[in-house]
């Protein structure tokens, strides 16, 4: 066998990986030197080195440039890296995966997404998916949508629920959105002056609590405040959490806007309430986020057909 470029050769005759050393490769990358890899997987320095040349020869890149800080990926090693990643979760998930099968245990769905999506539409979808599939194990987290998006392409998640019909959506993912919100001025019992409309022009002076992150709900934010002519308040304290949020509207002089829903969940003692905002045109979107040509798992399907469908 000649040792022809990989880059020359038919798709075809691609040589194939030894997964072991994927996954050295993996902690190489982890670790940041040869030799803190060659301590985390109890081998010695030469023998992961070899491990790592051979990895390079077959595939006839160079992986990462060895320097006086530790290594530095090329470009064909930060390609790499990627699958190395996948195979290693999809080796964690095994076990798991076996484990939850043995006790009929369907699953485990990991999803992510923002906290007022998650909040909106995921505990109805959960019940309606126990409905249907019965037991079944979920893992979700809570991240900005930059973050959720990589998670997707990723593979570390199969579905994100997000704000939705906010932005173009790249040409890989698929959304669907499943429920609308009105937005809406939440205030505590400081402000029952107000009545049960309001301008933001009214209220601009107000102490304000607003998100931070930079997606989709805060642009939606910010329009409301475009919408009624005035500057987003700079008396403000930027905060992403929806429990934070409403405990500080509750126990202090400072509004939020949320979408209703979202601002009034579990708050029947009548202590935050929320008044309708006259720029409101809009209503805040939630929905779900996959990629297009990725093959669900039947749990993952089960979930996106348990959520409603809003035209």
């Amino acid at each position: 066998m000649t040792d022809e470029p990989a880059s020359s050769l038919p798709l075809a005759r691609m040589p194939a990986i030894d997964p072991r050393a994927l996954m050295t490769f993996r902690i190489v990358c982890e670790t940041g030197s040869i030799s803190a890899a060659a301590r985390m997987l109890n081998l010695s320095q030469p023998s992961v080195s070899n491990t790592i040349a051979l990895l390079e020869r077959r595939l006839g890149v160079v992986l990462f440039e060895r320097r006086r800080g530790g290594i530095v990926l090329t470009r064909e090693g930060e390609v790499l890296r990627r699958p190395a990643e996948a195979m290693a979760r999809l080796l964690s998930d095994a076990v798991s995966d076996v484990e939850h099968a043995r006790h009929r245990i369907a699953g485990p769905l990991r999803i992510g997404g923002t906290p007022g999506a998650l909040l909106t539409l995921l505990p109805g979808a959960i019940l309606r998916v126990e409905q249907a599939v019965g037991d079944f194990a979920l893992s979700a987290v809570e991240r900005p949508d930059e973050q959720l998006l990589d998670m997707l392409r990723k593979g570390e998640i199969e579905l994100a629920f997000v704000t939705t019909r906010i932005q173009n959506v790249p040409s890989d993912v698929e959304e669907v959105t499943s429920a609308r919100d009105p937005f809406a001025l939440i205030v505590g019992p400081r402000h029952a002056d107000l009545g049960d409309s309001v301008s933001l022009r009214d209220v601009e002076h107000y102490p304000w609590v607003l998100p931070e992150a930079r997606g989709a709900f805060r642009r939606q934010v910010d329009a409301l405040f475009i919408a009624a002519g005035v500057s987003v308040p700079r008396t403000t304290i930027r905060c992403d959490s929806l429990l934070t949020t409403r405990a500080i509207v509750r126990e202090t002089d400072r509004v939020t806007v949320l979408p209703r829903t979202v601002a009034l969940d579990g708050a029947s003692d009548g202590s935050i309430r929320a008044i309708a905002i006259k720029e409101a045109v809009f209503e805040r979107s939630v929905g779900v986020l996959r990629l297009a040509r990725r093959r669900l798992s039947s749990l993952a399907e089960a979930m996106l057909e348990a959520l409603p469908v809003v035209p």
